[in-house]
């Protein structure tokens, strides 16, 4: 695998692009076109949904959401240059940090904040019950909580490389740390997920969700692994670059995007009926971000790093993999689930804390020794990789 030392391509030096940035706007016009299409047309996400794997007369895949997780999924991992991973011993306490923050720290205080707000504070504004995946019948302020437990336990997404860089941060770390967790989510978040999910009385279904995590993860991650190796060793390394990713690059989005439309299908009269809902929920999605990033940015000032390090290091901890967080709770209770609902929310606020927390993180760079001067040359790996 390539492993010379690549510059920034230019969509990078660019920042953010359409899909990216206007983010929170793309997802609240897609909460309107699914309100709108439940409204007009609501046997059309259902029918959609009913198209599914059955095990033992259970809908345990839904073909479409598949198949758009799929394309949410694979142009992150295909970005990913495993051969980096390697190289995290050259600089193992950044990586150590990220790693305890990411399966240590962030699911409990997830799960402490979630159940705080949701399961007391709001509790009597979240009233009723629904109906899960499996027939189950559960309170919605637990499907709620869910939801928040599935995207503490999914770290760091593709966009992470992104806030990495606009912190004018050591992309090499962020680059290892992404490839890392893609490798740890394949054994701790089922474990996880399923240990959490259970102390909040909901029903874990543990073959959905080890089934979800070998289409969600694996199979994005061994298509991504080998179809680079395959089309860098025939095109070559600036056709994948320049052509490749261009082209590939708002797949991700899009599929996230139209998988959102259907999830509001189904979801619009609850939001109608208690317009706050969302409100209720971004609350300690949004606290849980900023105390994660909080724990690991003091964190790293107290162990000396430098800010090169200290910046992708707290940036990785606050970002959530919301794709992979969708996908399991649409797999495991449903499309129209409070769960699905709440890892949506993840998304609708994503985009303006993290870049909320960038600018703390370049407004911060005098805290750290080296005053943030050396933005390029201090990491572990010196390599940046679309």
């Amino acid at each position: 695998m390539d492993t010379d030392i690549q510059a920034p391509d230019q969509e990078q030096r660019k920042g953010l692009n359409i899909f990216e940035k206007y983010l929170t706007i793309w997802v609240l016009l897609c909460i309107a076109a699914g309100i709108a299409l439940g409204m007009v047309a609501p046997g059309v996400a259902e029918s959609l949904d009913r198209m599914a794997i059955y095990v033992n007369d259970a809908p345990v895949v839904s073909i479409p959401i598949a198949i758009a997780l799929f394309f949410m999924m694979y142009p992150i991992m295909v970005k990913i240059d495993f051969a980096e991973v390697v190289r995290a011993g050259k600089s193992p306490r950044p990586v150590a940090l990220t790693l305890i923050v990411n399966w240590a720290i962030k699911p409990f205080t997830m799960f402490a904040i979630a159940t705080f707000f949701l399961g007391y504070v709001f509790r009597g504004m979240i009233p009723g019950t629904e109906v899960v995946k499996d027939g189950s019948e559960v309170e919605l302020f637990r499907s709620y909580i869910s939801g928040a437990i599935l995207l503490g336990i999914a770290p760091c997404t593709a966009m992470v490389l992104m806030w990495g860089y606009l912190a004018k941060g050591n992309q090499g770390h962020t680059l290892i740390m992404v490839a890392i967790n893609s490798l740890t989510m394949l054994v701790l978040y089922g474990l996880l997920g399923g240990w959490l999910l259970g102390i909040n009385k909901m029903p874990v279904p543990w073959q959905a969700l080890l089934l979800s995590i070998a289409i969600y993860v694996a199979l994005p991650l061994a298509a991504g692994y080998f179809s680079r190796k395959w089309i860098i060793k025939t095109k070559g390394r600036q056709w994948f670059d320049a052509r490749f990713l261009h082209v590939l690059t708002p797949v991700s989005i899009i599929a996230l995007l139209g998988t959102l439309v259907l999830l509001f299908s189904f979801k619009g009269e609850t939001i109608i009926r208690h317009p706050l809902t969302i409100l209720w929920i971004a609350i300690p999605l949004a606290i849980q971000t900023v105390l994660i990033f909080g724990i690991t940015y003091a964190l790293a000032r107290l162990l000396k790093f430098s800010y090169e390090d200290a910046a992708p290091s707290a940036l990785i901890g606050a970002s959530n993999h919301f794709e992979v967080a969708i996908a399991t709770s649409a797999m495991l209770y449903g499309l129209s689930s409070g769960a699905a609902l709440a890892t949506v929310v993840g998304v609708l606020i994503e985009v303006p804390l993290m870049l909320m927390l960038v600018r703390i993180c370049l407004r911060t760079r005098g805290w750290f020794g080296d005053g943030g001067r050396n933005n390029r040359g201090s990491g572990s790996v010196s390599r940046i990789t679309p």
